[in-house]
């Protein structure tokens, strides 16, 4: 099993979940127990999806699924902003940060994978834009 702590992206996740866990407790009452619940489950859930795209040989697949749960991860943010269920702005802006860091890196993750299978840089912005998931 390969170690994924020495990552740059498990690392902002982790970051990521131990702000989230920390920020669903300043939550109030009526969001703390749906939002903050769906929050914390996004959270881990790409926190595991990084764990499990380190230890595959064929990375991309999982690389797309954590794409996928970061763009859900955003909309969840920005439904409890909208919400009034942040503390604060800047709370909110910390974590969208993160989650955005964190989406960044995977990108950068895809793209190394697909340039060491030996795709030209067309047919990787092509699967970028239109996965095809097995």
């Amino acid at each position: 099993m390969a170690h994924t702590e020495h990552l740059p992206i498990y690392k902002a996740a982790y970051d990521f979940c131990l702000y989230v866990e920390q920020l669903v407790r300043k939550f109030p009452r009526y969001h703390k127990y749906a939002a903050g619940q769906d929050l914390r489950e996004s959270a881990r859930a790409v926190l595991k999806l990084i764990v499990r795209a380190n230890s595959r040989r064929e990375k991309r697949a999982v690389l797309f699924q954590i794409r996928e749960e970061v763009e859900a991860l955003k909309v969840l943010l920005r439904l409890c902003h909208d919400a009034q269920a942040f503390p604060n702005f800047n709370a909110f802006e910390h974590a969208i940060r993160q989650v955005t860091d964190v989406a960044r890196q995977n990108e950068g993750w895809l793209k190394s994978q697909q340039r060491s299978r030996g795709q030209s840089r067309s047919a990787i912005l092509d699967e970028i834009a239109e996965p095809s998931v097995p």
